[in-house]
């Protein structure tokens, strides 16, 4: 039997927004991402800042956490 799945934490959600016509220099990972709980947002215009950034926020949501 297969057992449910567990929610998605919310504080690892994010918005994540692409331009409908990347521009000719671009390869389509144009836009705004936004981190739901904490509204933090970026404009990235590279899978390695979108990523960068959500690993970032992730971080900070870890450590604080992880703080007393």
């Amino acid at each position: 039997m297969p057992q449910p799945l567990l929610p998605l934490p919310t504080n690892r959600a994010f918005v994540v927004q692409f331009r409908s016509a990347p521009s000719a220099t671009s390869r389509g990972w144009e836009g705004r991402v936004e981190h739901v709980v904490s509204g933090q947002t970026t404009h990235f215009s590279s899978l390695e800042e979108l990523l960068a950034f959500m690993i970032r926020v992730l971080t900070d949501v870890e450590d604080q956490a992880d703080s007393p």
